[in-house]
């Protein structure tokens, strides 16, 4: 995979650009058809790329953005917060271009959802009556995996893996490390959102204790052996950072097993570390959201059909994102996105009564080691059976690459950055 050619932003938006295509040409439904009711839950990237994509598709659409946050902050890039190296604000977005182009925003929690009345309860009581629902509601962490672990435990052992007040506080507890001290990452086993942007938040805080805190040190516990684009990510912190990156895997005790916030103890199953900052990422799940529809399954994901994005679970229901047992596509931004336009399309066709091409999607995840180092990982995925494969005309980024090509790819990550967030959010 090492020598493929990697799919740029260029290409990946370019191919996003002649789906939006497509997707135009379908054709309309019928005017009695037009008043059909899509209720979208969740506005982040799977969530508000549908949305915008219903209405683009057939403006008659009545399309209900359901979003408690009126803020939406984001996730990619929120690393480079942490390491201080840009502004919380950054990573916000409102919903004024989404209501603009007559979508109706709902700033208010889901609380129910009755598949039979095809209603969604929001938190005043009031029901919005659906024809088809979205369930876009990214990950909820499974406080019941991790011993020790909950959500007062986050407040003095940050996750930072919903972005945030969580990316503020753990970039203060580096800012008031001394200089000498520890920071320990303990990383869960897949699945979980964006596997890779665990190893990219290691690798910046590395960046800025060498600038600020030199005498300081990065511990890994890692639940799993291998880790994506592990030989990029390993050369990159040798040529980088020396020896202040330490990753102990799966096999040799890395697994977190339990902590106590109290003393600031993370517990692996060969030993007891007592850093001075812990960055505890707990197990995952869908959104609650997900499982109050009954929509996700006993691993606590949801599954679907790939072809049309339809709950296995609940009648006229979709799910997107990061809530899905997608196979091998992976929880991210960029796949959210895919996702949420194609789902778009399919709705769009079912209401008509029309078949749905089988989507092909694309996807690409960058990973900034250092500012103007980065690599990536680009994918094809398809539909197979009942999950999503790797389909030919992906790549990773060449692991003997030189260095101008690590800081092309970095511009490369700043551009894609902005423009799915255009794309999403206005």
């Amino acid at each position: 995979m090492d020598a493929l050619r990697p799919l740029t932003r260029r290409t990946v938006v370019g191919g996003i650009a002649a789906a939006s295509a497509g997707w135009l040409a379908l054709p309309w439904i019928s005017r009695a058809q037009s008043a059909a009711r899509v209720v979208v839950i969740g506005g982040g990237f799977g969530g508000a790329a549908c949305a915008r994509a219903l209405k683009r598709l057939d403006p008659r659409l009545a399309v209900t953005l359901v979003e408690p946050n009126r803020t939406y902050t984001a996730c990619p890039f929120s690393n480079e917060v942490i390491a201080g190296l840009r502004e919380i604000d950054a990573q916000q977005f409102g919903y004024d271009r989404i209501k603009a182009e007559g979508v109706n925003v709902v700033p208010q929690s889901a609380t129910k959802i009755d598949p039979q009345a095809r209603s969604v309860v929001i938190a005043d009581g009031t029901s919005l009556v659906y024809d088809r629902l979205v369930l876009a509601p990214g990950i909820d962490f499974r406080f019941d995996a991790l011993e020790g672990y909950d959500e007062a435990a986050a407040a003095k052992m940050p996750h930072a893996w919903k972005a945030g007040e969580q990316t503020l506080l753990l970039r203060k507890q580096l800012e008031a490390m001394d200089d000498g001290g520890v920071v320990a990452l303990a990383v869960p086993a897949n699945p979980a959102r964006c596997p890779p942007a665990a190893y990219e938040r290691a690798s910046l805080i590395a960046h800025y204790l060498k600038t600020r805190k030199p005498r300081s040190k990065v511990l890994i516990l890692d639940a799993k052996d291998t880790i994506p684009q592990q030989r990029l990510f390993e050369n990159a912190w040798k040529d980088l950072y020396g020896g202040m990156i330490e990753r102990i895997p799966l096999s040799q005790g890395g697994r977190v097993t339990s902590v106590d916030p109290k003393s600031n103890t993370i517990v692996t199953e060969f030993g007891n570390y007592t850093p001075e900052v812990a960055n505890v990422i707990p197990p995952q799940k869908a959104g609650r959201i997900a499982e109050i529809a009954g929509a996700a399954d006993r691993t606590g994901w949801c599954p679907i059909d790939p072809t049309t994005f339809a709950s296995k679970l609940v009648p006229n229901t979709h799910v997107i994102g990061d809530a899905c047992l997608g196979g091998g596509i992976p929880k991210s931004a960029s796949a959210a996105s895919a996702q949420g336009k194609a789902c778009a399309a399919v709705i769009v066709n079912l209401i008509a009564d029309k078949p749905s091409e089988t989507p092909k999607l694309t996807g690409i995840c960058y990973n900034i080691v250092a500012p103007g180092y980065a690599f990536s990982l680009a994918g094809v995925y398809q539909p197979r059976d009942d999950i999503f494969v790797e389909a030919e005309g992906g790549g990773a980024s060449a692991v003997d690459a030189p260095r101008e090509v690590r800081a092309r790819e970095a511009g490369e990550a700043e551009r894609w950055y902005q423009t799915i967030t255009v794309d999403a959010f206005g």
